[in-house]
């Protein structure tokens, strides 16, 4: 049987809740979004989408 052990470790299992994330085709990246409020948080660099953020449709 498959355990999500060891509690604690501080590691995501599934899907980060009240995030999206849009790719940026002027400069090729990916950038975090609040569901909520809507404001831009975060931008990757590597030109990588995030794991586990789901994607806004284009």
């Amino acid at each position: 049987m498959a355990k999500n052990d060891p509690v604690g470790d501080n590691a995501r299992r599934g899907a980060v809740r009240d995030r999206s994330q849009v790719y940026n085709p002027k400069n090729e990246t990916w950038t975090k979004r609040d569901s909520d409020s809507g404001r831009f948080m975060d931008q990757k660099k590597d030109g990588e989408p995030f794991k586990g953020v789901r994607k806004e449709p284009k």
